[in-house]
């Protein structure tokens, strides 16, 4: 089977057909050339490719012929930095078009602990409405809202200069659809194994109910192992995984084979991205979206290559099939774009990037790379101090053995301050452990207005910190430690680390007519919304966000529309 048979059924049900095969080609029609005195274009599109870091864009970026390849003819900024240190998948998509840090958005990781909520399930979900009753944290038990959301987003704000402007935000996740979306989405919607959905208690669109089943007949469909581009070939190596659990195998050789109906094994493949395109596609055209008098918002938020990055790693031919089929299903949603004769622009980057597991790090060069000691798993770790102690449990509160720890609410001052000198002690004298820091020092800090290339880590912490939501500490685990204490199939590596390597993103614009250029100094993803906004000639107050407008015209003048 050939990446190009993945979304037929789909394009079949909303008439947009997929071309091409492997890295398929893509040409942009040509334009007069953008100036300053070009009018805004009338659509934006935003492209958010989760887990898309600097490194796969420039391993990747000389057999890109398609989708891809287009936006890298344009603006294109290889050094853009989710400069922030809780590089997850909520706190980047919370950035994008909001033009904040996750310190002033409020969203400082995936999951955050409030120790005074009114249910048993202490764990906030990011993009949940913990006040419903009957809810909880876990997947597919929360209310999906947009309320921990602090800031407007870049469609709160083209809303409320023209209410007739139309923002539709369309993901494979609910959290990047939210985040970006904003709260005044016309129509905002993700993937889930019956389809699509929204809000609880909101009805899709007619066309949005049509994709919804056509997503849903697809994924129903069993899929065969996908044909190896030739370009793919290096990547074909088996790394074992895994131990005596069950659990072991290989990851590096697959062909993202699925059986009809598995959900994760749909998301984790270009069929996912191509649903997610396919769909905003046919939304623009029923809306309209780009034919009115002012700039409407389109918001495509790509999972795929988030799924294939846990499941299998960064560097494997999975990953290679991910790359050539989004570059491809790119490629065919810009060319039903070109068709409509629409000017539009379009703005691309990810929310964090990502590491290879550490199996194959190790041979590829990176002997150091490691799993993370089950010791610091914060439930054994709080239980060990509160019983050295004769403390209560539970003690510590936390998502992952990294990142935000709270201390119960119940202890006495004297009980926390024990509980503080122990844990810190454990925590710094342990190997794996590059810092920890605590709230209080992080309350004293400024937010920093440098280069995020040279962000300090007490600069990256602080991005990320939020004095309501935030952790008592922070912990920072030493570069290459795979917070993920045993390796199977399924689950294999992550981000989320203050590392370079899960900071750096590509941040790319494109529009016809714009004369490319390459800068490789460092920028943020909380620039693009005043890039965007300075494109439509859309007021920004600048003591509101953290970002600023990047001047997307070659030479004197300047896109950054007073």
């Amino acid at each position: 089977m050939t990446i190009k048979r993945l979304t037929l059924a789909l394009a079949a049900a909303l008439s947009f057909a997929a071309t091409g095969a492997g890295f398929a080609q893509d040409s942009a029609p040509p334009a007069q050339r953008v100036t300053a005195d070009t009018p805004p274009p009338k659509l934006i599109v935003m492209v958010a490719v989760d887990q898309f870091s600097a490194d796969l864009f420039a391993e990747y970026r000389s057999k890109f012929t398609g989708g891809l390849a287009r936006l890298a003819s344009g603006a294109v900024f290889p050094s853009g930095y989710q400069s922030h240190a809780a590089t997850e998948t909520c706190p980047g998509h919370s950035t994008i078009l909001t033009g904040n840090h996750p310190a002033h958005t409020g969203i400082v990781a995936n999951n955050y602990f409030d120790l005074a909520v009114g249910r048993e399930d202490k764990r906030v979900y990011c993009a949940e409405d913990e006040s419903v009753a009957g809810t909880s944290s876990g997947s597919g038990k929360y209310a999906a809202s947009v309320g921990h959301l602090l800031v407007p987003t870049l469609g709160d704000l083209m809303k409320a200069r023209d209410p007739k402007t139309q923002v539709v935000s369309v993901a494979g996740k609910d959290r990047a659809a939210i985040m970006m979306g904003g709260r005044q989405a016309d129509e905002l919607m993700w993937l889930v194994p019956t389809g699509l959905t929204g809000y609880r208690g909101t009805a899709l669109s007619p066309t949005a109910t049509q994709a919804s089943a056509a997503i849903a007949a697809a994924m129903a469909q069993p899929r065969p192992a996908l044909t190896l581009p030739a370009d793919c070939a290096s990547h074909d190596i088996a790394i074992p995984i895994g131990g005596n659990d069950g659990r072991g195998g290989t990851v590096g050789t697959g062909r993202l084979a699925r059986d009809g109906g598995n959900f994760r094994g749909f998301m984790a493949s270009p069929e996912a991205d191509g649903a997610v395109l396919a769909t905003a596609a046919a939304l623009r055209q029923v809306r309209k979206m780009g034919e009115g008098s002012g700039t409407d918002l389109l918001v495509v938020g790509l999972s795929a290559t988030d799924y294939v990055g846990h499941t299998y790693g960064t560097e494997g031919s999975e990953m290679c099939l991910q790359m050539a089929g989004l570059d491809r299903e790119l490629g065919d949603f810009f060319a039903r774009l070109d068709a409509t004769g629409i000017d539009y622009a379009v703005a691309l980057t990810a929310d964090h990037g990502g590491h290879d597991l550490p199996e194959r790090n190790r041979q590829n060069a990176w002997p150091a790379a490691e799993r993370v000691d089950p010791a610091l798993d914060p439930d054994k770790l709080g239980q060990a101090v509160a019983e050295k102690l004769g403390l209560p449990q539970p003690l510590l509160y936390s998502d992952g053995p990294f990142g935000d720890m709270y201390l119960a609410k119940t202890l006495t001052p004297a009980q926390r301050k024990a509980a503080s000198a122990e844990l810190l002690a454990r925590w710094r004298a342990h190997p794996q452990v590059e810092a920890v820091v605590t709230a209080e020092e992080l309350a004293k800090y400024p937010i920093s207005k440098r280069s995020p290339d040279v962000w300090s880590l007490m600069d990256k912490l602080r991005a990320s910190y939020n004095p309501a939501r935030s952790g008592d500490f922070l912990v920072v685990l030493k570069p290459r430690v795979t917070p993920i204490p045993e390796s199977g199939l399924g689950y294999v590596a992550t981000h989320g680390s203050v590392w370079d390597y899960d900071r750096r993103v590509p941040i790319l614009f494109w529009r016809k007519g714009l004369a490319g250029f390459e800068q490789p100094n460092a920028v943020m993803t909380v620039d693009i919304m005043p890039t965007l906004a300075g494109v439509i000639g859309l007021p920004v107050d600048s003591a509101k966000v953290d970002g600023r407008c990047l001047d997307l015209l070659s030479g004197p003048a300047t896109s950054c529309r007073p």
